[in-house]
């Protein structure tokens, strides 16, 4: 019976191994260990790889059988809280199945290929990426606006953007500072009446005759207060998607999500800005494995309220 009997036995101890605590907790330092390095290195390497899939593999693998083991003994929102941590796990499996591709693009230009991290190399995208425009978005900037009536000084004013000041029977009011033009974007009111707009630099849509022209005479250095990337997605002449993408909130687009990491200047002082395109098809089964451990977590904080014990 020895020779039969040792078999079974490995077998069940192994089996217990599997959903043991002890197995559990190693699973979780091998993780740490893959994963802490990398949140002190370049932002795209922080990817689930094939080592960091087969670990959280394995921690489903180990909850799962430790579930079927205690199945019995556990009360109905513990299993939904492991239903849910297995949801969770098995989202961050199916995230490494996708990518993250990062790529430079010059404002008003195009791109058809991104560099993949998976892969360490340029990869087509499959559709091209326009930036169309960069917005700066700029703290309230302190502003001299001359003001000229044909080619007499009619008034000097100093107030904030987003602030206004009156000439004759207009109202103006200082909308934002457009760099590198260094121009400054004004409109013209007429009562509640939009007249038109104009900037510094001379551009203007007001009416012919309008008595006035405008002069930055001087402004204070502004504070960054973020950016946003105006981008579109084509595929030849058929436009995909289009959108504003900022840096905690980027343009989506099916599976796709385009976020701007950076706004630079090259040496000639034209704009360039940074996107990072991440593919990750396991996001929806983690949002919905942390809503199903919300809801067990909430049935669990109510029966104990209740007087239950599990």
């Amino acid at each position: 019976m020895g020779p039969v009997s040792r078999p079974s036995e490995i077998l069940r101890r192994f089996y217990r191994f599997l959903g043991s605590t002890k197995l559990a907790l190693v699973l979780f330092l091998f993780l740490c260990a893959d994963l802490i390095p990398k949140t002190f290195g370049k932002a795209a390497d922080v990817y689930l790889d094939r080592w960091s899939s087969l670990i959280f593999g394995l921690m489903a693998l180990n909850l799962m059988v430790c579930t079927f083991q205690k199945i019995k003994g556990l009360s109905k929102p513990v299993l939904i809280i492991h239903v849910g941590v297995l949801l969770t796990l098995a989202g961050g499996v199916i995230s490494s199945m996708g990518y993250i591709a990062t790529v430079n693009v010059y404002e008003g230009t195009s791109v058809d290929t991104a560099y993949r991290w998976d892969v360490k190399k340029d990869m087509p995208l499959g559709f091209t990426l326009t930036l169309k425009k960069i917005n700066m978005h700029y703290y309230p900037i302190p502003v001299k606006v001359g003001v000229l009536k044909g080619k007499e000084k009619a008034g000097l004013f100093v107030l904030n953007t987003g602030e206004s000041f009156k000439i004759g029977q207009y109202s103006v009011r200082a909308d934002y500072m457009e760099f590198p033009s260094e121009d400054l974007r004004l409109s013209v009111f007429e009562g509640d009446n939009l007249v038109g707009t104009a900037d510094t630099g001379g551009t203007s849509n007001l009416p012919g005759g309008f008595p006035y022209g405008f002069r930055l005479v001087a402004y204070k250095t502004p504070l960054l207060n973020g950016s946003g990337l105006d981008l579109m997605l084509s595929r030849g002449p058929e436009v995909l998607a289009e959108g504003v993408s900022e840096i905690n909130g980027p343009l989506t687009w099916k599976r796709l999500s385009f976020y701007n990491t950076q706004v630079e200047q090259d040496k000639y002082g034209l704009r360039y800005a940074g996107i990072q395109i991440t593919d990750d098809p396991g996001k929806p089964y983690v949002f919905l494995g942390f809503l199903v451990m919300g809801i067990g977590s909430l049935v669990y904080a109510v029966r104990r309220l209740r007087g239950y014990k599990k």
